[in-house]
């Protein structure tokens, strides 16, 4: 008995040292099984599309298990929904929990749009057709503030020091955290159109 109980005392000091892997806290999760757990795409519901590079995949693994009936509902909409036939309008998934507007427009000169940044909505956004260049800056590159935080529209818009840019096309997906700066919809070459949905997944 007492044998069982050192065994036990051991091996429960063991996994606590080695960082248990059976946490279902992916705040403690290192970034090994964060890659493990993202590169598994079971969270995509079967959505044959994949996620951009640029996805902060420990700040989308936080989100996810805090509200994982809401991305799930998110990522099934993308899947079941025929997104090159969908009425140009907003579709209420969950209320104002999570929606999807679906939009079409020209891509836009670089010099004629900002960055923009959102503080209760996290983005999924995902060009359907067509092909546009997506531009991520984080906070501590934010240089000058156009229009300060708007609460009623969710937006805030700025300018950035630095930022990295990444094609748009309907081979990928991204995801936008109120800690990324995002410019979407400027033009690869000439202007053309593109059609577009936006899902919001409300932060609680």
């Amino acid at each position: 008995m007492k044998k069982l109980i050192l065994f036990n005392l051991l091996l429960t000091s063991f996994l606590g040292f080695n960082g248990c892997n059976c946490s279902n806290d992916p705040s403690t999760w290192n970034s090994r099984k964060v890659d493990k757990w993202f590169e598994k795409h079971e969270w995509l519901k079967g959505w044959a599309v994949l996620p951009d590079a640029s996805i902060n995949k420990s700040e989308f693994a936080v989100s996810y298990f805090k509200n994982k009936e809401r991305w799930d509902k998110a990522f099934s909409f993308l899947k079941n929904s025929d997104l090159s036939k969908l009425e140009i309008k907003r579709y209420d998934i969950d209320g104002e929990n999570l929606f999807a507007p679906i939009s079409e427009y020209l891509t836009k000169n670089d010099e004629d749009d900002t960055f923009e940044a959102h503080q209760k909505y996290i983005d999924i956004q995902y060009v359907i057709s067509g092909a546009e260049l997506m531009s991520i800056a984080t906070l501590p590159m934010k240089k000058e503030i156009l229009m300060p935080y708007d609460e009623a529209k969710d937006v805030e818009l700025m300018t950035v020091t630095k930022a990295d840019s990444y094609e748009a096309t309907p081979d990928k997906f991204f995801i936008f955290f109120p800690s990324d700066l995002h410019r979407p919809g400027i033009k690869i070459g000439e202007n053309k159109k593109v059609r577009k949905v936006v899902v919001k997944v409300k932060i609680d």
